[in-house]
């Protein structure tokens, strides 16, 4: 089939040209409607045009909830700037809604004022009541307020695919949403090449597939150009102060994949990820076993036990160990974390948290899961715990992760979020060169040799490969003696071991750097979050410096052991704020270590925070 070219944009005048600093546009409609690729597609060409970009992909738990109704709502919200932005955005400017259930799940977030495409065909009697509309929200009068742009797009993209009779009307409707992306891209004055290239290498077995989407999304453009519904055209420029190097658009889930294989290359050895799919942790796995060329072995488990069982014996074979899961694969986990723990064995355990308890709400994110990788054991077991802040930053956390584990010869916690996890960014790959080895010895020379001899510095014991001659040795779950690993169950011992193993984790704060702070070095209030909140917290408390306010921010990546400093810079401030989406977690921990009453800002619905309700709460803390 022929190949559809796309010429340059047609002259406009310069008052139906808007420039615009930033847009935060959201695409929902049914779980079966494509939005997910949609807006993945407008971040891609954003991306590549030069944007910065932000996404928040949001998408229901079950496989298919019936068509057309609120629980299959999904949506995918992305934000473009011509300037850096670390948040999705609070509420869209645009609402792009595919149906009155995807209208009525998102009406309450757009601006008001905001822009409001709606596919007008899907506003049927039948698809109203299935929504819970009593009445036709298009002639009601309830979208006064908003600009309300009504498009057939159903039917205007079934013309479009007319003549493409090897196609039944099922698989065109299928294309309706790259309709939907080329008039979003006209109005956005966005290129049409990223996607058709994506097009062309994701359904070139599949001609007539590829020519219906093809057709779509430049169907779609051209009514943009042609209809006088759309009258304004919007510019987002090109970022013009951007560090050079190479970027692509990651999520943190990828992020974390390549900050694992990455941390494994770096000690020059194999990367073993054994894992049990589960939500929204299940993406690591999917992107390690398509790098098995850079020496990575994935395995699938029957369970969660088997899962950590089988990582923990790659780890006691010489690989780099990994395993993932969420916080109900964490629960199933926790005795063998344990013996990880009693072992010394240099492994990372990756939560990546959502909503609980029980099955709750496995696609939404939270960060409920502090406490439990803290204190979720039985015995005295502590256990190190790093989180990453930004999806970029899953990499980064990731090496880290691995470089305390090695040096500790002990667990290492990987506190990821299903925000962090499934919303993307761009990312400045890092020059190889510029990575810092990963130091790690097995010992070979058996004189003297004991299992739980003692590095002096960082209290590890050696890490001894099975099989190598003279170092034959026994390790296991029950109480034993230092240094040489015989079972004992002497009170003195048993304290001993206790101890040593608690200041084994706490000299990682000899490694980790000071917690840095964005602000004021003292003032009237320091903002404190970790994990996913980052984005909004910091433009929160940048928005509130704007307005005079003597206010800093703290994000901790280092949950367990806290960085050196972190109490010192607890009492420069009048007040301290911890945001959290959990009722209180990170605050109990820093009351019970430092002896202080912090204030709180908590949310579990969810969703992420918004700029607006933090900014809102640091306004009234410092009236």
């Amino acid at each position: 089939m022929a190949e559809l070219s796309v010429g340059p944009a047609p002259e406009l005048s310069q008052e139906l040209l808007e420039e615009l600093d930033s847009v935060a546009i959201r695409f929902a409609g049914d779980s079966g409607d494509g939005m997910q690729l949609t807006g993945t597609q407008f971040t891609n060409t954003s991306a590549v045009f030069g944007n910065d970009v932000s996404t928040f992909p949001d998408f229901p738990a079950e496989i298919r909830a019936p068509v057309g109704t609120l629980p299959g709502v999904s949506g995918f919200q992305v934000h473009i700037s011509s300037r850096d932005i670390m948040t999705p955005g609070d509420a869209p400017q645009v609402l792009v809604a595919m149906n009155p259930a995807a209208l009525k799940a998102n009406l309450k977030d757009l601006e008001t004022g905001g822009t409001l495409i709606v596919n007008a065909d899907e506003f049927t009697s039948g698809n109203l009541k299935k929504a819970s509309y009593e009445s036709n929200p298009l002639t009601d009068g309830s979208l006064t307020g908003y600009q309300v742009r009504e498009v057939p797009l159903t039917t205007l993209n079934r013309n479009a695919l007319a003549s493409i009779e090897s196609l039944g009307q099922k698989e065109k409707d299928r294309c309706k949403n790259f309709f939907a992306l080329g008039l979003i891209f006209w109005m956005y004055d966005r290129p049409l090449d990223t996607t058709l290239h994506w097009i062309a290498s994701k359904f070139g077995n599949k001609p007539d597939v590829a020519e219906a989407n093809r057709r779509s999304l430049q169907a779609g453009f051209n009514y943009g150009e042609t209809t006088e519904a759309f009258r304004y055209r919007y510019v987002v420029p090109r970022q013009t102060e951007v560090p050079a190097g190479t970027y692509r658009k990651i999520t943190g889930n990828e992020a974390a994949a390549l900050g694992f294989v990455t941390a494994a290359h770096l000690a020059e050895k194999t990367l073993f990820y054994g894992s049990y799919p589960i939500t929204p942790a299940s993406d690591i796995l999917h992107e390690l076993a398509s790098l098995k060329n850079f020496d990575v072995r994935t395995f699938q488990a029957e369970d969660e036990i088997a899962a950590i069982g089988a990582t923990i014996g790659a780890a006691f074979g010489g690989a780099f160990a990994l395993t993932g899961t969420s916080g109900p694969g964490i629960c199933l986990k926790s005795e063998a974390m344990n013996l990880a723990i009693v072992l010394e064995l240099p492994m990372v355990i990756a939560n990546v948290q959502r909503g609980g308890p029980s099955t709750g709400l496995p696609t939404k994110t939270e960060q409920s899961d502090l406490l439990q990788v803290m204190f979720g054991r039985n015995g005295e077991s502590p256990i190190a715990i790093v989180a990453p802040c930004t999806p970029a930053d899953c990499f980064t956390m990731g090496i880290e992760a691995f470089r305390l584990a090695a040096r500790s010869m002990s667990p290492v916690v990987f506190l990821s979020d299903g925000y962090l996890a499934n919303s993307s960014e761009p990312w400045r790959i890092p020059d190889p060169d510029d990575l810092p080895h990963i130091e790690v010895h097995h010992r070979t020379d058996p004189v003297d040799y004991f299992p739980y001899l003692r590095d002096e510095v960082t209290l590890g014991r050696p890490w001894v490969l099975p099989g190598t001659p003279g170092l034959e040795h026994r390790i296991g779950g029950l109480a034993k003696q230092d240094v040489t690993g015989n079972v004992s169950y002497a009170p003195q011992d048993h304290q001993h071991m206790v101890n040593l193993r608690a200041e084994k984790v706490q000299r990682l704060q000899n490694t980790i750097p000071d917690q840095p702070v964005f602000g004021p070095e003292s003032g009237d209030l320091l903002v404190i979050g970790w994990g996913g909140t980052y984005g909004a917290i910091r433009s929160a408390v940048a928005a509130a410096q704007e307005r005079g306010h003597s206010v800093a921010h703290a994000h901790i990546r280092y949950l367990n052991p806290f960085p050196r400093n972190l109490g010192a810079l607890l009492g420069r401030y009048k007040k301290v704020l911890v945001a959290e989406l959990n009722m209180g977690q990170l605050a109990l921990l820093i009351n019970g270590k430092f002896g202080m009453k912090v204030q709180q800002l908590n949310k579990v619905q969810g969703q992420p925070f918004k700029i607006k309700e933090v900014l809102s709460k640091i306004e009234e803390l410092v009236k």
